[in-house]
């Protein structure tokens, strides 16, 4: 049984990796229904799934179009979820150090699940297994399962009643929660929830997710005044 070098086989790899393809990769059944009954054709929801294929991303699309925000705003609202994958995209390539001629096409599956998987092992070769495993799962089955969801949004009735809606975020939060090691990362994230939350009754659908952007710049401003008032003080002390 080949290892990655550290002891940790590689069939260990291709393990986790399945799981998490697996187990997210059903969730795109729960799109598929949402965006149906947002009003989306199976084509339209199919196409997004193909292309954008950042599951937070499109539920906050579709469900703020659903909700009658402006197409604009729902864009722009997806947009901004989907910019912390560039994000993954830095210290992904310094991490697999991918050939030029596959990096476009690597690119479109840095996404919170493959990063998260990859960054968890410990040596380049462990980390292109996973990386590449996860990809392939989870682009396929979310694919497929985002069709049949579309297919059968009819069947199910009200969409809204199932709350599959929810799904995608769900799956999100939880994959993300594990990663929130320090203070200020877990601020960012209570106050983001907070904002999106509470700005939902009072700004137009599509708004909220873009005002949650602000969390990130709030908590590091509000870091950076005690730091100052803290080393302040700490001169008046030695005078």
């Amino acid at each position: 049984m080949r290892t990655d070098g550290t002891g940790k086989p590689d069939s260990a790899v291709v393990r986790d990796a399945l799981g998490v393809g697996v187990a997210v990769g059903l969730s795109g059944f729960a799109f598929g229904v949402t965006s149906a009954g947002s009003g989306l054709t199976v084509l339209q929801t199919c196409v997004l799934s193909l292309l954008v294929f950042t599951g937070a991303s499109q539920f906050a699309l579709v469900g703020a179009l659903a909700a009658g925000g402006n197409p604009f705003t729902a864009a722009a609202g997806a947009f901004f979820l989907g910019v912390r994958n560039a994000f993954y995209g830095l210290r992904l390539s310094q991490l697999l150090a991918l050939p030029r001629a596959v990096r476009p096409l690597a690119a479109q599956w840095v996404i919170d699940e493959t990063t998260a998987v990859t960054l968890a092992q410990p040596t380049r070769r462990s980390a292109r297994i996973g990386f590449t495993v996860t990809g392939v799962t989870l682009y396929v089955l979310w694919n497929l399962t985002t069709l049949l969801g579309a297919l059968g949004a009819e069947a199910l009735g009200d969409t809204d009643a199932w709350g599959l809606d929810a799904a995608g975020p769900a799956v999100f939060l939880a994959l993300l929660a594990p990663m929130l090691k320090t203070a200020t990362e877990r601020a960012v994230a209570a106050l983001a929830v907070l904002l999106g939350l509470g700005l939902l009754p009072v700004l137009p659908a599509g708004v909220p997710v873009l005002a949650a952007a602000l969390a990130a710049p709030a908590v590091l401003w509000l870091k950076g005044r005690r730091g100052s008032g803290a080393r302040d003080d700490v001169r008046e002390g030695d005078r």
